[in-house]
């Protein structure tokens, strides 16, 4: 069965094919240099560059995996959480192929993909087992999900305000560093003393698995208003930050491990590529008895792989979401945990 994946929430076309569950190919165009100036994602630019770069990018992933269309078995497309006009640029063209080709099509929620990446680099025949919980952060995203079973999942908590990926890129911002924030904080960062600043880690009264990092942001601009940073100090306090952030989610996550028992842990997302997040959590689930996984850092950041992925198992199972299927900027990936389910 060849799967097409399209993904498009954020600002990284991406498109993929899936072979009888095994990558055959994944391409992804970066806006990066288009935002860059801005230091974020402006999101009408997103919207625009995306109806410039799907058809191309779906072009060369088809060619890569050796296919055209008329080989493909079905479309598994991003249909939320993120940006609507980018989820829509995305789906509007998985419904034109599926519609053209008489195809079957599957939406996918964008977490849920994120949450099932690792099982790209597992064989076939060996996913990952459920139950395990799941820590996403990203640049859109940060919250902690239990993953029970295939399609059953529950939010334990997410950020109440900035995800930490957008802390990263706000912290490059006011230190003048460029965008995306994450990579380059986290290079500097290697050659910085991560206890030469104590910044704040926060603590919420309600709310007993959610993150809140806009109050970082806040002490940081402050920081930075009575100590600008010479260019020599910027390794300390990019380390520095790097550790407050990368506490905070190493803290959340083993509470929540302690909580639901899981014996399991994915780590996903674009900033599951920090290095100082991978080393610092596995430290700390190794010692209470977790396994952690974490995706390859190419399949971190947003790629359609891992959607076609998510979604081959229904188009398998002969589903069909149809062409009334909507982008849903506000996608929620299960219910609520309840502690005593």
């Amino acid at each position: 069965m060849v799967v097409l994946g399209i993904e498009s929430s954020c600002d990284d076309s991406a498109a993929a094919v899936l072979r009888d569950g095994e990558l055959a190919a994944s391409v992804v165009s970066s806006q990066d240099a288009v935002h860059g100036p801005y230091g974020g994602v402006v999101p009408e630019l997103a919207s625009r560059h995306h109806i410039r770069n799907l058809v191309p990018v779906i072009d060369a992933a088809l060619a890569r995996a050796g296919v055209d269309l008329s080989e493909i078995a079905g479309v598994a497309v991003t249909c939320g959480p993120g940006l609507v006009g980018s989820l829509l640029v995305g789906l509007t063209l998985a419904k034109g192929i599926a519609q053209r080709r008489r195809l079957p099509l599957v939406g996918v929620n964008h977490l849920e993909g994120h949450l099932l990446a690792v099982n790209l680099e597992r064989p076939t025949g060996d996913p990952l087992p459920f139950p395990f919980l799941g820590l996403i952060v990203s640049g859109g995203h940060t919250g902690l999900h239990l993953a029970r079973g295939a399609g059953d999942y529950a939010c334990l908590g997410r950020t109440r305000d900035d995800a930490v990926g957008e802390a990263f890129d706000k912290a490059a911002k006011l230190l003048g560093l460029g965008y995306p924030g994450g990579p380059v904080i986290d290079r500097l960062a290697r050659d910085g003393d991560p206890k030469a600043i104590r910044f704040p880690r926060a603590t919420l009264k309600r709310g007993r698995f959610d993150f809140s990092f806009s109050g970082f942001k806040t002490a940081l601009r402050e920081y930075l208003g009575r100590h600008p940073a010479a260019p020599e100090a910027l390794p300390d306090v990019a380390a520095s930050l790097q550790e407050a952030l990368v506490d905070m989610l190493v803290g959340g996550t083993t509470e929540a491990l302690a909580a639901t028992g899981a014996e399991r842990l994915v780590v996903a997302g674009g900033v599951a590529a920090n290095r100082r997040l991978r080393s610092r959590m596995s430290e700390a689930v190794a010692a209470m008895g977790v396994e952690v996984f974490f995706p390859r850092p190419a399949l971190c950041t947003d790629n359609a792989a891992m959607i076609a992925l998510a979604g081959a198992p229904r188009l398998a199972a002969g589903a069909h979401d149809g062409l009334d299927l909507n982008a849903e900027a506000d996608l929620a990936l299960g219910s609520p945990w309840n502690a005593s389910a």
